[in-house]
């Protein structure tokens, strides 16, 4: 059962376009968003304390993408990362950064933070993880790392709440496969296409593995699903008409017109094993 959570945000400046903390009741951690252009003349001194951080850009196509770190001195580490930029060293350019510190942090759990959240940030395959090497064989106490993973959680919590969804996965399923919301599940399958999905809060998902029509039909569907397919194919998403990954659409027709290749109504072709359609099922909803 979850349980709601009070958050404190609170703008430094007073603006939202400049340093925000975020706390959670009874969290002896902070978040602190901070963007690029201020961390060189920022005072504070809680960014000078042990802790990871998170710095968000977009690639050349796009993408986005993430650095995930670590400091015993968040603010000198952010810093050497602009002057590595400036002397073309880091190729990718941050525009905000996200950093948790807390009490009691030490060199050896801001490293166990650090590898942790870099493994999930890559199993929610939301963002580009442009860190390569993380310290895997940390040796810390089972009390350590069950405090840890509690800090995990609530870091979780605060970095959605500021808007980045690095730590989330598309769908979050179960022991078996299923969502663990318990959502209906939805069947697409025409010719040699086949698929299967669930409406989220953000639009709908296909689960990995579903099974695309080779062609497409450009006049149909329009030039967006086509660079949609094209995108997906170059990140390795797709192989062999296969995708590999759990894929958002922000609809259940672009969902269904990605699968199959050409125009259809996305509530009247999503079906659940009993054959109800997404649109009845919806219209139930709303009555």
């Amino acid at each position: 059962m979850a349980y709601g959570k009070t958050i404190e945000l609170y703008l430094v400046n007073g603006t939202a376009d400049s340093i925000i903390t975020a706390e959670l009741s009874n969290w002896n951690g902070k978040a602190i968003k901070i963007p690029r252009i201020e961390v060189s003349s920022c005072k504070r001194q809680d960014i000078c304390d042990p802790g990871v951080y998170f710095l968000f850009c977009k690639e050349d196509d796009g993408t986005d993408a993430v650095y995930i770190g670590e400091a015993e001195n968040v603010k000198e580490r952010l810093v050497q990362h602009i002057r590595d930029n400036q002397a073309e060293k880091e190729t990718y350019y941050w525009t905000t950064a996200v950093l948790f510190t807390g009490r009691d942090l030490n060199k050896a759990l801001i490293r166990y933070l650090e590898n942790r959240l870099v493994e999930i940030a890559r199993s929610s395959n939301r963002y580009k993880v442009l860190t390569k090497n993380t310290y895997k064989n940390t040796v810390m106490k089972e009390s350590q790392i069950s405090a840890m993973e509690e800090f995990i959680e609530n870091i979780k919590v605060l970095i959605n709440a500021l808007g980045y969804k690095v730590l989330e996965p598309f769908v979050v399923q179960n022991a078996n496969g299923k969502a663990d919301d318990a959502s209906e599940e939805f069947f697409l399958s025409a010719g040699s296409a086949s698929a299967r999905g669930i409406v989220t809060a953000e639009g709908f998902v296909v689960y990995k593995g579903a099974v695309m029509n080779e062609k497409i039909s450009i006049k149909s569907v329009g030039a967006g699903i086509v660079r949609l397919r094209d995108k997906h194919i170059k990140d390795g998403h797709i192989e062999d008409n296969v995708t590999t990954e759990d894929i958002l659409f922000n609809s259940s027709s672009a969902a269904a017109n990605f699968i199959l290749g050409y125009s259809v109504s996305g509530p009247q072709t999503w079906k659940t094993q009993d054959g109800r359609t997404l649109k009845e099922i919806e219209s139930s909803e709303a009555n």
